[in-house]
């Protein structure tokens, strides 16, 4: 095992060097101007203008920014962000909070509802049950959660007026009534997050049960006398989870990064939203940390993933 996350670490390091790369190359080369703002003020002056823009690096060719901002990015600083001028890392945890609040919460939701469901669905495979789980988990694939969102925005919010349409971001939580608005207004974002993800692995959770139900170790533990329930519960799904793992793992960085779609349609102050303002003001330094940062984790849980394996199937070997 120390061996495999020694040689794992060894391909990690070049692997993360070149998505860095291949990242900066990419908002290097996109279109737009981190200063387009100024050029409609006619108070700025181009004189001025090429000031702030020596003052970010920005004249600097593509490498040299590069190299430069690897090296503060090792040492913990992102840098700072065009628009603001705050620090990148503040204006992440600032953020991080409300998006591990709605994306974590509807995620864990999502497993909780998935897993009995796509368990009972695989054991009860062709019944009336599993006709309507599966046809409930097509439905939640299908829709997109901007759609769902806005659905649950007129039913919820226009017609019933039980939640809030638009996430109040100044809400501090200080007695019982801020915590019951807090609440409120976060109800329909984790309902629409939640019931996307649980579509999607109680799919991929059935899918998993049912390839190990046809096994011949299933039969032959059946036939031993042995019920159902501790069948399943002891041998098919510890077999199944291994497949699920990976698209856990692949799915918990999401929640690091918030949800683009959902945190725009209920004006939800996560890191999704921030990331799509900072792609439409052309702010590199944000955007780089955000998606380097979501690509870190990836390859972090990929490992972790690949770890877990091998306590799930004694099998595995490295």
């Amino acid at each position: 095992m120390r061996q495999f996350l020694i040689k794992r670490l060894l391909v990690t390091i070049p692997t993360l060097l070149a998505i860095s790369i291949i990242i900066f190359a990419i908002l290097a080369l996109a279109p737009g101007d981190p200063l387009g703002e100024f050029a409609t003020n006619p108070a700025i002056t181009p004189e001025v203008r090429e000031n702030i823009r020596k003052s970010l690096g920005l004249d600097q060719p593509g490498y040299i920014r590069y190299v430069k901002w690897f090296a503060a990015f090792i040492r913990g600083d992102m840098g700072y962000s065009f628009n603001s001028r705050s620090p990148v890392a503040e204006l992440l945890w600032q953020r991080l909070p409300t998006t591990l609040l709605i994306v974590g919460t509807a995620y864990i939701l999502g497993l909780l509802i998935a897993f009995p469901l796509g368990i009972i669905s695989a054991v009860k495979r062709y019944s009336a049950t599993d006709q309507i789980i599966t046809t409930i988990a097509f439905l939640g694939f299908s829709i997109p959660p901007f759609f769902t969102g806005l659905l649950f925005i007129i039913i919820f919010s226009v017609q019933l007026g039980w939640f809030p349409f638009i996430f109040n971001s100044t809400l501090q939580i200080t007695d019982w009534q801020s915590f019951v608005a807090q609440v409120r207004q976060s109800i329909m974002p984790i309902s629409v997050l939640a019931l996307y993800h649980a579509a999607i692995l109680m799919r991929f959770i059935r899918s998993a049960v049912l390839d190990e139900l046809k096994q011949e170790y299933v039969t032959t533990a059946l036939s031993k006398g042995l019920s159902k329930f501790a069948v399943i519960k002891n041998h098919v799904l510890r077999n199944a989870l291994i497949p699920v793992v990976t698209l856990i793992a692949l799915d918990i960085p999401a929640i690091f990064t918030g949800a683009l779609v959902t945190e725009q349609v209920f004006r939800v102050p996560g890191i999704g939203a921030l990331l799509i303002d900072s792609i439409y003001r052309s702010d590199t330094p944000v955007v780089m940390a955000i998606t380097f940062i979501y690509a870190i984790l990836i390859v972090l849980f990929n490992l972790i993933a690949d770890v877990v394996y091998a306590v799930l199937d004694p099998r595995v070997k490295y």
